[in-house]
């Protein structure tokens, strides 16, 4: 059997890592192989509420589970994992401005930052769900010095799915029989999902099977504001597609996506003209525990206006947190030069659309 690998979920007793922890208990994120530590955190007035989480947990006697601990202290939680899951972030409450929920957060995710870079495994790999999910990746990865940017990933895999998702129930299909679709930029309402590159059964053009008019005035805000219509109709926000995404993000990132292309919000290294040193969501390829964007792209002037207005947002967002940011160090530079090139032309434009 193979050794455990310890994996940190943040807003352990919350909605969503109640519909995560289970699937990777069961082994969906990593496999049916391989045996976990479970090093849960949470603010100190849920200690109770995560103490019945790991209850549960432990009732359904997972073969895979070798271990659950509790934590209000993410420098304890993060000793030696190899995975963390940074779900819990502050909600915008009323009144709050969006600068004050980035500062809020700002605070939040610096500390957690600094205790990834000073006890976890120097291999580990951090996925910040919790919103503004890009920024806060932004301010947790400049408080790891220590840690490569390309260790962290801001989650636009639940866009990815929402915007295959819908196309597929559009065109009457399986989700499955569409590849190529992906989500540039933030992970919010500026995003754009792109179906240019999107193929039905690996031969026919998405873009070809819809309206034009339906695609920009209907599909597009629809992805946009998937959450908001998902809380309008269920009264609470996304939770169990917001599960799923996590997992099959941190599975492909780990494992590898088998040539299909998914959507990681990563360190910008330039590609398609983006500013360096945003995490910003590009189409990207996983193998071998790593992951590279996909280059040369034709991107038509409707999604380089797109491109631009969702990068316009995430660089206010870093001028709003940047007098909290430490400065960038020459390795964090250097990694924005090389990180996602490495192997880039492997995965040229005309092998996968």
């Amino acid at each position: 059997m193979k050794q455990p690998v310890r994996i940190a979920v943040t807003g352990a007793a919350g909605n969503i890592s109640y519909s995560l922890l289970f699937k990777i208990a069961a082994g969906e994120m990593l496999g049916p192989d391989q045996p976990v530590i479970l090093q849960l955190l949470e603010v100190p007035q849920a200690m109770d509420k995560l103490r019945g989480v790991a209850m549960e947990l432990e009732d359904c006697a997972f073969p895979l589970v070798h271990g659950i601990s509790l934590h209000d202290n993410p420098f304890d939680c993060f000793k030696g994992v190899h995975y963390a899951m940074l779900v819990g972030a502050r909600p915008r409450s009323k009144g709050m401005e969006r600068s004050d929920l980035l500062e809020a957060n700002a605070v939040i995710f610096a500390e957690q930052g600094k205790a990834l870079n000073d006890v976890a495994n120097r291999d580990v790999k951090a996925l910040v769900v919790g919103n503004p999910a890009n920024t806060n990746c932004l301010i947790l990865s400049r408080n790891a010095p220590d840690l490569s940017p390309t260790q962290f990933c801001a989650m636009t895999r639940l866009d990815h799915n929402r915007a295959q998702g819908i196309l597929a129930n559009k065109l009457g299909i399986n989700p499955g029989d569409i590849e190529g679709v992906c989500i540039w930029g933030n992970h919010s309402p500026t995003m754009y999902p792109d179906l240019h590159h999107a193929q039905i059964l690996g031969d026919e053009a998405a873009i070809d099977m819809v309206d034009e008019q339906w695609y920009k005035e209907e599909y597009t805000p629809r992805i946009q504001k998937r959450g908001a219509e998902i809380i309008e109709w269920r009264g609470f926000s996304s939770a169990a597609s917001a599960a799923q995404a996590s997992l099959d993000h941190m599975r492909d990132w780990a494992l590898g996506s088998d040539g299909r292309i998914v959507s990681m919000g990563v360190i910008s290294d330039g590609s398609y003209g983006v500013a360096k040193g945003i995490y910003y969501s590009f189409p990207a390829i996983c193998d071998f525990g790593g992951y590279q964007i996909i280059q040369n792209l034709y991107i038509n002037d409707y999604g380089q206006a797109m491109m631009k207005k969702t990068e316009a947002e995430l660089l206010e967002e870093k001028a709003a947190v940047e007098h909290l940011l430490p400065k960038e160090t020459a390795a964090s530079h250097e990694a924005q030069s090389t990180s996602s090139r490495t192997e880039a032309t492997y995965y040229q434009a005309d092998r996968i659309c």
